[in-house]
């Protein structure tokens, strides 16, 4: 199984920021030491499993966030919940790429406005590589715009922006384009601009040029928005012993150890945490093989023992809405 947001982490390998003293956590008046911790849900609006273990972990579970797939065909079904719950901490997860062979979907804004996108069935490309290769920034730049008007078609501001499959980080033409609409529309994008320990560690510590993502995150804090100190992504791992079953019990078991031990190894800041909570159904499986994986992180998300966990050890637990407000009152 391909590991999610590859052209994320093949940036951060070439822009990686040094260690700080003081964290934007602090900047935003957490207390020094802390963790804090934005449990993220990815993938809202790709199907009605998605919607429901997003809406489900977040209600009644530990995760704080998610990010909604504007060109997907459930995206109505989730902005009837947020009708009713609208301080719900829902982003856009900015979307480029239509990855699954059996269910496809294509840009907003049509095959003529944006060519580049399309590939030779009508849909988006399937890989981040497919599109530096055949979309130019502009196109790009119109796609993410329509997408963000069409959320503000349904009357609900985002709270942030994120990037599906890590595209936007795909070619510095992009990335530009994706801080621009950040600060254009005076919201938080996910972008880690403080110590990164967690994603250096991720890509086995590979070198960086240590410059380039403190000069981002610190253009995005004189912009008036709150950076992120760190990002966690590896909700794609699935790591059961040789012989255990695939089962609800298993899932829930080895997913919520493996979340307790990232948030042991986060340090303090603000670390974005991602994963795709899911309330796998038997028509799910037609979509993606990736099933498991979701129902494993619904289930770790919905488990008692990670509440447990996140109460004795005094982490934070915060939304982008949060920081944002915070934000907001920091000179």
């Amino acid at each position: 199984m391909k590991f999610r947001l590859l052209a994320f982490t093949a940036f951060l390998i070439s822009s990686v920021c040094s260690q700080t003293n003081t964290t934007y956590a602090e900047k935003l008046g957490f207390p020094r030491g802390a963790k804090v911790i934005i449990l993220h849900v990815d993938d809202v609006g790709m199907s009605l499993e998605s919607n429901q273990g997003a809406i489900e972990t977040m209600t009644r579970g530990s995760a704080t966030s998610c990010s909604i797939m504007m060109p997907c065909s459930w995206v109505p079904g989730y902005f009837a919940h947020l009708k009713t719950h609208p301080q719900t901490d829902a982003g856009l997860h900015l979307t480029l790429t239509s990855e699954w062979k059996n269910y496809r979907w294509g840009p907003i804004s049509g095959k003529q406005q944006v060519p580049g996108l399309v590939d030779e069935e009508g849909a988006m490309w399937s890989s981040a590589a497919q599109v530096v290769r055949h979309a130019t920034a502009d196109e790009v730049d119109k796609e993410i715009h329509a997408q963000i008007e069409r959320c503000l078609a349904f009357g609900f501001k985002p709270t942030h922006f994120d990037s599906h499959m890590g595209t936007l980080f795909a070619s510095p033409a992009f990335l530009e384009k994706y801080i621009a609409a950040g600060i254009e529309y005076k919201t938080p994008i996910m972008f880690p601009g403080g110590h990164n320990t967690l994603i250096i560690r991720q890509m086995k510590g590979l070198g960086a040029d240590i410059k380039q993502t403190t000069a981002i995150g610190e253009r995005l804090w004189s912009a008036g928005l709150p950076v992120i100190d760190d990002l966690h992504n590896e909700s794609y791992a699935l790591h059961l012993p040789s012989g255990v079953s695939v089962n609800t019990e298993n899932l829930r078991k080895y997913k919520t150890q493996f979340y307790i031990d990232a948030l042991k190894s986060c340090k303090p800041g603000i670390t974005y945490v991602i994963m795709h909570c899911t309330k796998v159904s038997p028509q799910f499986s037609a979509i993606t093989d990736s099933g498991a994986i979701r129902e494993g992180d619904y289930e770790a998300m919905m488990s008692q023992e990670l509440k447990d966990y996140i109460k004795k050890e005094g982490i934070i637990l915060t939304t982008m809405r949060e920081l944002m407000e915070r934000r907001s009152k920091v000179k």
